[in-house]
This record gives structure tokens, sequence and C-alpha cells, in this order.
């Protein structure tokens, strides 16, 4: 039986962009800005890829994508809009 790690993943992120938050703004700005564009990029190509030849790739790959692209906006909507 596999386990399923998405939500340890998801802890990690979660804690490593709010203690970069809490260091400095302006690089956690900077690298969430980074993060999320380079996720949702490598996330929309996969998709193409996919939608144009059926890969072998497993289902959980684009959740991890899909994750790794929403945690920092979500970390950085709670520190510029909540704190």
């Amino acid at each position: 039986m596999k386990k399923n790690y998405v939500l340890e993943v998801v802890l990690i992120e979660i804690i490593f962009f709010m203690l970069l938050w809490l260091w400095d703004e302006y690089i956690a700005f900077l690298l969430t800005l980074f993060f999320t564009a380079i996720a949702a990029g490598v996330l929309l190509i996969s998709l193409i890829a996919e939608l144009l030849e059926r890969t072998k790739v497993p289902r959980n790959y684009f959740y991890w994508l899909a994750v790794s692209a929403c945690v920092p906006l979500a970390v950085a909507a709670i520190f510029k809009y909540i704190l």
C-alpha cells in the first residue's frame, strides 16, 4: 500500500513560507511569485501535454503541482490581508 504524503508536504510548505514572511516580506513576496509562477507554468505545460498525448504520469503529480502553486499564494494572502 502506497502512502500519500501530500498533507505532510503542504504543512512543510506552509511552515516554510510563513517563516519566510515573518523574516522578510520583500524576499517572501519575490519567492512566492517565483515559486507560484514556476509551479503553475509546469502544471499548465504538463496538462497540455497530457491532453495531447496520454502519458503514464501518475495523477498525484498534477495534485502536487497544483498544491505547490496554491500554498504560497494562500500564505501570502494570510499575511497580507489578515495579519
